[in-house]
């Protein structure tokens, strides 16, 4: 079983869940998944890896849920909740979920799929009192599948044991020193990687708080921060330019209490998308702090990071995670072993996913023959340190013979006084193979 849930009983006395509806502690997170899972049994022993998909919103119930599914022996499959009936629909029978899950609000979207696709429907929060025995579970069997955004085609569901749970939240504790103490606020999506195991779990693992507000709002995030309480924060380049725009347009005496409250923060990471140095460089300006840029996957959770204690360098992700096995590989496949030469990511270890759901072609294309995980990224190595370079398919332009890295282009652009934003793509041209093209967000009108 799934230690996460197993290490909450070290804690029940501690607050696991905060949110503007109450707080909740770990006793009443494992008295609720427990309703939870047996609801979903319904008088089975065990649901022997039977996907539950579930839409709720970020808080406490989600989290009954998710553990719910997985103290019942299923597979969690959780949902977006601003995706459009077409794309629940897919999630939902591509999985080929047996049951379920969903916030009250979202009965009258989801309780006609369920129908429609013959499965219980369990409205979130009505589960009764369980007494009778909950499975033991094995460490090797799914626990997850979340699904890929689909830039190559439609959505893969990406499934990960409990085993690679556990390495990548175990892993993370240790390297960024997680402790019971911390407090961390949750702004992110619940169905990827990021919110669910870098910030929900390793919050709980650790015995720390975790804490919700109902949507993103940047200034409701900075009147978090000034009461606190908060000391952990994680988010993606997106949320901290909103929130440097928010900070830049309070009275002075306001952007002071802010700085001062998160400069007592022990911990800020930015990481999902390129974060550019100009956002790095002016949110070190109005906290104190050098974000820490890390490195992953869906498929993998985290692989890279910078130190936790220890320079971090701008534009950099840092070296391969305890347990992870990195290595850049060039187009024919030999492994690069030269520092500044660019080659693509592979990985593995135990953080490693098992397979995409129901698709055995394209799991046995995303490994080489010995076993390595192909993320597809472009990377370079530079004084000991990991760089991104972009997206194989995507971020890198190949013109003229030349591999040109469309998010250093940006980079440059972004320094240019006159430039808000920017976006850099390649153009096919019959000359050139590819031409630079660029896409400006000016300062001023």
């Amino acid at each position: 079983m799934l230690h996460l849930i197993h290490r909450a009983g070290q804690y029940t006395g501690r607050i696991a869940i905060a949110t503007p509806e109450g707080r909740y502690a770990y006793e009443a997170l494992l008295a609720a998944s427990a309703r939870v899972a047996g609801q979903l049994l319904n008088g089975k022993t065990d649901l022997q890896e039977a996907p539950v998909a579930f839409m709720v919103r970020p808080g406490f119930e989600y989290v009954a849920t998710q553990w719910g599914i997985w103290r019942a022996g299923g597979i969690a499959v959780p949902l977006c909740v601003s995706h459009p009936l077409p794309a629940l629909r897919y999630v939902v029978q591509d999985a080929r979920a047996g049951a379920l899950v969903a916030d009250p609000e979202f009965e009258h979207l989801l309780r006609p799929l369920a129908e429609e696709v013959g499965i219980p429907f369990y409205p979130s929060g009505t589960a009764q009192a369980h007494t009778g025995k909950l499975p033991e579970v094995a460490s090797s069997r799914r626990a997850m599948i979340l699904y890929t955004s689909g830039t190559t085609g439609k959505p893969k569901g990406v499934v990960t044991t409990y085993e690679a749970l556990e390495a990548q939240i175990s892993t993370l504790v240790q390297a960024w020193e997680w402790q019971p103490t911390d407090h961390i606020l949750n702004i992110l999506p619940l169905h990827h990687v990021h919110g669910i195991v870098n910030v929900l779990s390793c919050a709980l693992w650790s015995g720390a708080c975790c804490e919700f507000l109902p949507k993103f709002d940047a200034e409701a995030v900075l009147e978090v921060f000034r009461r606190g309480a908060v000391n952990v924060f994680m988010a993606v380049p997106t949320i901290y330019y909103k929130l440097i725009a928010a900070w830049e347009a309070l009275p002075a005496g306001e952007q002071a209490a802010v700085s001062a409250s998160l400069r007592r923060f022990r911990l800020m990471v930015s990481g999902s998308a390129a974060l550019p140095v100009s956002v790095l460089e002016k949110w070190r300006h109005i906290s104190g702090h050098t974000l820490l840029e890390r490195y992953g996957m869906t498929e993998m959770g985290m692989a890279v990071s910078n130190p936790y204690r220890g320079q971090r360098r701008p534009g950099y992700i840092g070296q391969p995670l305890p347990g992870v096995q990195l290595r850049l590989v060039d187009e024919k496949g030999q492994e690069i072993r030269q520092e500044g030469v660019a080659g693509e990511i592979q990985v593995k270890g135990p953080n490693v996913f098992r397979e995409y759901w129901q698709k055995p072609e394209a799991t046995r294309e995303a490994f080489t023959p010995d076993g390595w995980f192909r993320t597809g990224d472009i990377a370079t190595l530079e004084a000991g340190s990991y760089r991104i370079l972009g997206r194989n398919s995507v971020d890198i332009i190949k013109s003229g013979g030349y591999k040109i890295s469309a998010l250093e282009i940006e980079e440059v652009l972004r320094t240019h006084p006159h430039i808000k934003d920017c976006g850099v793509v390649g153009i096919a041209d019959e000359e050139w193979g590819e031409l630079v093209a660029a896409s400006l967000v000016p300062a001023a009108d």
